[in-house]
């Protein structure tokens, strides 16, 4: 199979891509991956996606975005990309070629890259039992559902401390749960949680287990673990969120384009188009942009981690691969 375009991922980026470059006539293939409507899916509803002013579960988002865009065309191939071959050699136009799980190949003039990130969890089976009734992985999207209630987050970086601050703006009280003697973050981050009436922050605890009935009502935690000081300590609490990092998914792209230290793409400013990987293991940058190759949404963006951002950076991805393929003609 050839095609003008193609996009990896069926998230917010992807989709938006797909609508974006099917309208400029480049008969888009996008292929699925494992997770249709990627990490928004584990979310359980979306209010803060332009459109939708009652809010909308994230099922029925991601099947309004496919809709538009195959009524523009889009091909969609339910499957996997498993191994990549891209032409960075600066001929042009640079034909890439992807294969897919069943061993069928794919030859692409340009690839829009939206395969997303996913949360780091903690790896307890009551994460999986909870997810959607009281686990997440994002205060920005579901601490609304949590306001004037009780919540925990885990971490003790910049990302955790700001997402327990957030949450401290809706809910009545916010754990911060540290494995750690202190926190990581930065001294400025450190200090805003700490001196955060509604914030209390419990060191050196790890969390055993999540209860409740049919949503989280409450954690099992575990003081100073290991030592003579070791106690079972309970919360009771309505929310639990992860805060421990995130990874992109981006393994299969590493040994041709350049990633940063914590694997997202690095793209050129608003192009969204990628560099060619170098041969350090640490930086992986060079000043030679990826002929063809554009990244979207949270495979390239450690920062806002939010749909509406991922959308945006798709569109971009794919009016810049429509503007490629008309500057090599």
């Amino acid at each position: 199979m050839n095609t003008k375009c193609l996009i990896i991922g069926s998230g917010p980026a992807g989709y938006t891509a797909a609508i974006y470059a099917a309208r400029a006539n480049l008969a888009p293939v996008l292929v699925e991956g494992p997770q249709l409507g990627g990490q928004l899916m584990i979310t359980t509803e979306v209010e803060n996606f332009p459109g939708y002013p009652d809010g909308v579960e994230p099922f029925q988002m991601m099947d309004d975005l496919r809709r538009q865009a195959e009524r523009f065309g889009t091909q969609f191939i339910s499957s996997i990309v498993t191994k990549v071959d891209f032409n960075c050699s600066g001929s042009k136009p640079a034909v890439h070629r992807l294969t897919l799980e069943d061993g069928s190949a794919i030859e692409a003039d340009t690839v829009i890259i939206a395969t997303g990130a996913s949360a780091k969890f903690l790896g307890i089976p009551s994460e999986q039992t909870y997810r959607g009734r009281g686990v997440s992985a994002c205060a920005t999207c579901d601490g609304f559902f949590y306001r004037k209630k009780t919540v925990a987050v885990v971490g003790g970086g910049d990302t955790a401390c700001g997402e327990a601050e957030y949450l401290a703006g809706l809910c009545e009280k916010v754990y911060l749960i540290v494995r750690k003697p202190f926190l990581r973050a930065s001294r400025i981050m450190q200090d805003r949680v700490l001196n955060n009436p509604k914030i209390e922050v419990l060191f050196e605890h790890n969390t055993l287990q999540l209860t409740g009935e049919n949503k989280v009502e409450g954690a099992d935690l575990v003081y100073k673990k290991g030592t003579p000081e070791e106690e079972i300590r309970h919360i009771a609490i309505n929310g639990f969120f992860l805060a421990i990092g995130h990874t992109p998914n981006t393994a299969l792209f590493k040994d041709y384009l350049a990633l940063d230290e914590e694997g997202y793409i690095i793209t050129q400013g608003d192009s969204q188009q990628c560099f060619m990987a170098s041969d350090s293991p640490i930086h992986r940058f060079t000043d030679s942009p990826a002929p063809g190759i554009f990244a979207a949404g949270d495979c390239a963006d450690p920062h806002y981690r939010q749909a509406i951002v991922a959308a945006g950076s798709g569109c971009k991805a794919a009016i810049e691969a429509d503007r490629y393929l008309k500057s090599i003609k």
